[in-house]
This record gives structure tokens, C-alpha cells and sequence, in this order.
């Protein structure tokens, strides 16, 4: 049992929430119960996800994705007042990190993408993301097999880089408008999340290979990594609840 301010506290510091203007609040979104034995986390806010927690008997759920976005209106809709409808019934925190969670080197996704695939990462990359290179280059269709077997679902590929891959871009999500800026600092492969429509055609007149792997299968490492660190420093259980989504 530990105290959610606590908590919250020692996430927003670890993650030096205040570094990045978002257009989403980091930390504690909805107000729940004080104390906290159990988080259950996830990729993105959904009433199903809120729904498992309740069952699952947890105080705080953990996502990337949350339920307050300055892009959306200001209206308590069927959607929103239902997912609250939960998290007030069954007094649940909902405790929320994008962009600092995209971007921390250890607990971040893209650090835990690059260490996955065998990535030595040398430096930030487009802000969030990082850049780094393989120890040995590697057949592109041998990283694009690493990639799938990662996620866990078939990425979409324009291979237009060289044969030999050794120099690699990550930023997950929906950072597909960065292919031109990896091209232009000279990494051979760029993956991301999603794609954007011009991404095939600056692949191939640019020379490099561009790898979406799913904006959800690109995201759920980190809030694993970060619940994992909340549970040892707090002593509490925790959960992860994957519900796959194919964008």
C-alpha cells in the first residue's frame, strides 16, 4: 500500500513531465482512491480497460494515451461521461504519460524499441525519439523479421535503403512526418508507428527504408516498464492488459 500523491510525485520527476509542452495533462488525470495497492495499465484510456481494472481490484490505472486531449472538445460525451462513469464508481486514479513516456531513456518506448531490435543508441532523435546503430549491419530483411517478431504483427515496409542496414531512427507512434529528417541525418532505416501518405514516395526518391510497426504495437513497452518501476519502488502488484489495436 502506498500513497497515490506519492506516487504520482516520484513518476513526474522520474519522467521530467514539465520537459515537454503537451497538449495532453502528464500525471494524475482523474482523482481516485489515496492509498494504492494494485496498478493496472495499459496503452490508451478506454471504458474496457477501466472496466478490467475495476475487476481486477486496482486503484490506479496507468496508460500513455489518456482521457484529456486540448484537440478534442470540451464536452462530456457518451464516450467520455462512460469512461468516467467507471472510474468514479470504483474510485480509480487514472494517471496518464505521452510525449515523457515516448522520450525517457530507460522506461521510454523508443529506448526499449531500440534495445529490443539490438539498437546502440548514440543520441535523441526528432526530440522523443532516439538514433543509434546496430553492431554489425544487418540484411533488411533480417531487422524487418526482428521488427515483427517484436510487435507482434506485420509491419508496413518500403525498403528503399541499401541492402545493409546499420544505422537506425526510431520514434514511435505517430512520428511517421520524421522520415525526411532521419533520411536527412543519414539513417538507413526509420521506424515508427504510422505512416503518412507521402511516406512511400520520400522512402524511395530518399534512399531509405521506412518501417511502420502500429502506433498501439509500437507503445506498449514503456508503460510496462514504467508500472514494473512504480510496483518494486512502492511494493506494489501490477498488470498489464493488452488489448491489440490495428493502427
Amino acid at each position: 500500500m502506498a500513497a497515490r500523491d506519492e506516487i504520482v510525485a516520484y513518476a513526474n520527476e522520474l519522467l521530467e513531465v514539465e520537459r515537454f509542452p503537451e497538449f495532453a495533462p502528464a500525471g494524475l488525470q482523474v482523482v481516485g482512491a489515496e492509498e494504492v495497492r494494485r496498478i493496472v495499465c495499459g496503452v490508451s484510456a478506454s471504458r474496457a480497460l477501466f472496466q478490467h481494472a475495476a475487476t481486477a481490484g486496482a486503484e490506479l490505472v496507468l496508460v500513455h494515451h489518456g482521457v484529456i486531449w486540448r484537440n478534442e472538445p470540451r464536452v462530456i460525451d457518451v464516450r467520455m461521461r462512460g469512461r468516467l462513469a467507471v472510474l468514479f464508481e470504483h474510485d480509480l486514479n487514472l494517471v496518464a504519460y505521452h510525449l515523457a513516456l515516448d522520450a525517457h531513456p530507460e522506461v521510454g518506448n523508443n529506448a526499449l524499441l531500440a534495445s529490443e531490435l539490438g539498437v546502440i543508441v548514440e543520441s535523441s532523435f526528432a526530440d522523443i525519439g532516439v538514433g543509434g546503430r546496430l553492431p554489425a549491419p544487418a540484411a533488411i530483411a533480417d531487422l524487418v523479421e526482428r521488427i515483427r517478431s517484436l510487435l507482434g504483427r506485420e509491419p508496413l515496409v518500403f525498403a528503399h535503403g541499401p541492402d545493409l542496414v546499420e544505422r537506425v531512427a526510431i520514434s514511435s507512434g505517430g512520428s511517421g512526418g520524421h522520415l525526411i529528417e532521419a533520411a536527412e541525418n543519414g539513417y538507413e532505416l526509420f521506424l515508427t508507428g504510422e505512416p503518412e501518405e507521402p511516406s512511400l514516395h520520400t522512402a524511395r526518391e530518399l534512399g531509405i527504408h521506412f518501417v511502420a510497426g502500429g502506433h498501439y504495437a509500437t507503445e506498449r513497452l514503456g508503460v510496462q516498464a514504467l508500472a514494473a518501476r512504480l510496483a518494486e519502488r512502492f511494493d506494489l502488484e501490477w498488470e498489464f492488459v493488452d488489448f491489440p489495436n490495428p493502427v
